[in-house]
């Protein structure tokens, strides 16, 4: 970029590569930013329902990812893809679950305004037509919500409906066992009368071996870390923990010094003196009460063997916890206390786990995944996230509406049957919402191996026929199209949450009327699709 004058002293920028770059207006821009949003939905689409293909994403730097929650964590700086993983990203964070729903909803609103646009209406009507049908489409949704109750006692319901969430996933065969984990863990951790829960409490560590059945919640926390000495017992009942940071070794000068040593009777003296420290801090330990020593620092092996001939069993190179800096301000009151620590070793290997459950003052919990490959408990950890999710959001409100695309075919008709109270250009575009709302069962059905166009017909009319909102697409094929004896639900709130944020981002690539693109970004376009292996799993 360079600065010049023209003959009459004015200033203007002269950009490099100038002539590789062109721009793009109106309705030409209009398409070319629907375009790329519809290319991501278009990818995303047979990734929807329990029937929908994975994708394995492959980065730059040559890291795989089995992925089916959508991109939310890749980036695509090319156009306005960049939206669209944004939208995806949004989803995420605010519900937890639904991120591919309501990137492939965005594109279907996407695809019924270029067909508008295409007509001549006005890309500000046709935003203005899409708000006032989200609108109808979220008052339709709370008019069908149904609600439920839960306790401690009967946790079915949750357990359902975070069933729906995994059945979506590569981990479906063992949704029940997951989805029971994942409400026992929630309901752990908890405020039942505040309706509030504090995920942060709820720690997902993975360890590759064994079969996925062997996922555990352990009410208290994992560290893989393992008893400083083999003969230290594996297993401490009421364990009374002291976390220290001062080292179990003898003191040291800061400054440089220099022992010499000439004699043997010197040598004993020092050797006395070194093991009479390590007397006094175990010994310091053992007056407190402790029962088990995590030391953030190591130690050698003369204060390890002491360790285990006093019986006071240690952990050495642990960080966290309420630490004691001193052996001297070691006081009963900062001790932890935990129901049960034990040690656990895996397989044939040498590798062992501590567990400490049951802790006194904490409600934290582990849940502990096992799997073949260090990929599969990557997307372990991926759909419990979204089961935990799911179920706080019940725990903050208990409405929700079934799925199988069966609310958004009762949205459709409803928002259909709204539009002749418009008598503007507006109705337009609230009939293509609800043409676009059937994308989502559309989808469904297409992915199952479902005629999706004779599919969607029939439950649509089976819907207006008995004004039942539950009847939806039947992916998994038992035999009936009622969600509601399936047991298939889905969030209130995060129904809605799609609803709006697709129209809110659709709105805003309606508005952007001005598009530069640079020669090179097709062909970055190109190399990275190329990066991309979809893979049917």
């Amino acid at each position: 970029m360079a600065l010049a004058f023209d003959e009459f002293g004015r200033p203007f920028i002269i950009l490099k590569e100038q002539e590789q770059k062109s721009r793009l207006r109106g309705l030409d821009a209009q398409k070319a930013n629907i375009s790329a949003g519809k290319a991501v939905a278009r990818i995303l689409r047979t990734s929807l329902g329990p029937k929908g293909m994975d994708k394995m994403l492959q980065s730059p730097d040559g890291d795989q990812m089995m992925e089916q929650r959508s991109w939310s964590r890749w980036m695509l700086t090319t156009r306005l893809q960049k939206l669209m993983v944004e939208l995806s990203r949004s989803q995420d964070y605010e519900i937890g679950d639904g991120t591919t729903g309501v990137v492939v909803m965005a594109g279907a609103l996407l695809e019924q305004a270029e067909r508008l646009l295409e007509r001549g209406i006005h890309p500000i009507r046709i935003a203005e037509g899409y708000e006032m049908a989200s609108r109808i489409a979220v008052e339709n949704l709370e008019r069908i919500a149904n609600k439920f109750e839960f306790g401690e006692a009967n946790l079915e319901p949750l357990i359902q409906t975070c069933m729906t969430t995994l059945s979506s996933k590569i981990v479906n065969r063992c949704k029940r066992s997951l989805a029971e984990i994942a409400v026992k863990a929630v309901l752990a951790v908890a405020d039942l009368e505040r309706k509030d829960v504090n995920l942060d409490l709820i720690k997902v560590e993975g360890k590759v071996g064994g079969k996925l059945e062997d996922t555990e919640l352990i009410y208290g926390i994992v560290i893989d870390k393992d008893m400083s000495h083999p003969q230290m017992p594996k297993q401490i009942e009421d364990a009374k923990i002291a976390i220290l940071t001062c080292p179990f070794e003898p003191p040291k000068p800061k400054t440089k010094h220099k022992v010499d040593i000439d004699t043997v009777e010197k040598f004993q003296t020092l050797r006395m003196q070194e093991q009479k420290y390590f007397d006094d801090m175990v010994q310091q330990c053992k007056d407190v009460g402790a029962t088990l020593v995590i030391c953030q620092w190591g130690f050698d092996d003369e204060a390890n063997h002491l360790l285990m001939h006093r019986n006071l069993p240690a952990v050495r190179w642990v960080g966290g916890g309420r630490i004691v800096p001193r052996f001297q301000e070691l006081t009963p009151e900062k001790l932890g206390k935990a129901g049960l620590v034990r040690e656990k070793s895996f397989g044939t290997t040498k590798d062992r786990m501590l567990y400490i459950e049951h802790c006194a003052n904490s409600r934290a919990v582990t849940i502990f995944i096992r799997g073949g490959n260090k990929m599969i408990i990557e997307e372990t950890k991926r759909s419990l996230h979204d089961a935990l999710c799911v179920a706080r959001n019940l725990i903050r409100n208990n409405s929700i509406v079934y799925g199988g695309g069966s609310a958004e075919i009762s949205c459709s008709i409803a928002v259909e049957a709204a539009a002749d109270r418009y008598p503007g250009v507006e109705q337009y575009a609230i009939r293509a919402f609800a043409d676009a709302l059937e994308a989502i069962p559309m989808a469904l059905a297409e992915n199952s191996g479902l005629q999706p166009i004779e599919t969607l017909s029939a439950v649509k009319s089976q819907q207006i026929k008995d004004n039942n909102p539950h009847f939806g697409i039947d992916c998994n094929d038992i035999g009936t199209n009622d969600m509601r004896e399936q047991n298939v639900f889905e969030t209130l709130i995060g129904k809605q949450q799609q609803l709006l944020l697709a129209t809110q981002v659709v709105k805003m690539i309606l508005k952007l009327m001005m598009l530069f693109l640079h020669l090179s970004t097709d062909i970055f376009t190109l190399k990275f699709m190329l990066r991309i292996k979809m893979l049917n799993c």
